[in-house]
């Protein structure tokens, strides 16, 4: 196993007086792909916005316990440098009404980044990591929102990186996306998690599979087993592991 780069001990969380994540310990390893696996509701993508502090925007919520990114507390980091540090990408693409362009620019140019030579490079960088630039590159200046759903979720990925995060939090990125959408982000992964540490929830068990160097099974708010990918496909520990990714229920 590689190095943690995020460590997460016996985190809670509430809402309200519901308890939606229960106990949760897990080791994430720097520049490798880590799926979250479960049912609907099992507390995946709730785990994923406390990473980015995203939950801290709803109402009730209380959260206990450990999580550090990079050997430093989480809540010792300002929320605006933590979410540069940890970008994310939604389930449905959600480009800004404006050109590709300006899409990925936004974030640098927030971070005091004024030079449009600089601004002109980390466009061309970003798109090119986000597999986008041979299909964008005449048409910069055009409104985002003319994209395809596949390149927009691509945009949205250059969006993120643009601001050179260390970890990528994929939110169920292809669910809205056509199978040759969702092809082109999984190559993608591929090279993304060289630069980056990648969490992605995902409901496709096969693309958990074909993707993710570990993977990571909740159910009910707990994570029931945690392993490298193979060895939780194909030699689960658990009875329940096993019974959802055969298919029994989920």
């Amino acid at each position: 196993m590689g190095n943690a780069k995020i460590i997460v001990k016996d985190t809670n969380l509430y809402y309200g007086d519901y308890h939606a994540l229960k106990d949760i310990s897990i080791d994430i390893y720097e520049k490798a792909v880590t799926a979250l696996i479960g049912p609907s509701g099992c507390g995946k993508s709730t785990f994923l916005r406390c990473l980015n502090r995203m939950n801290d925007l709803i109402p009730n919520v209380k959260i206990m316990g450990e999580i550090q990114i990079a050997g430093v507390d989480l809540y010792e980091y300002d929320v605006i440098l933590l979410r540069k540090k940890v970008g994310m990408v939604f389930q449905k693409p959600n480009p800004f009404p404006m050109s590709i362009y300006e899409n990925v620019a936004y974030g640098p140019r927030i971070h005091g980044i004024k030079s449009k030579a600089v601004l002109d490079d980390i466009v061309e960088k970003s798109l090119r990591e986000a597999a986008l630039w041979d299909e964008v590159k005449d048409r910069l200046k055009y409104n985002a929102l003319g994209l395809s759903g596949g390149q927009q979720q691509r945009l949205c990925i250059a969006r993120t990186i643009a601001v050179e995060p260390e970890v990528l939090l994929m939110d169920e990125p292809t669910s809205a996306l056509d199978p040759a959408s969702t092809m082109k982000i999984e190559d993608l992964m591929e090279n993304l998690k060289k630069q980056y540490t990648v969490i992605i929830v995902t409901h496709n068990m096969q693309q958990a599979g074909r993707i993710s160097d570990y993977t990571a099974f909740f159910l009910n708010g707990e994570i029931i087993e945690y392993d490298r990918t193979e060895k939780l496909f194909y030699k689960p520990k658990d009875k329940r592991t096993e019974d959802y990714i055969t298919g029994r229920f989920g």
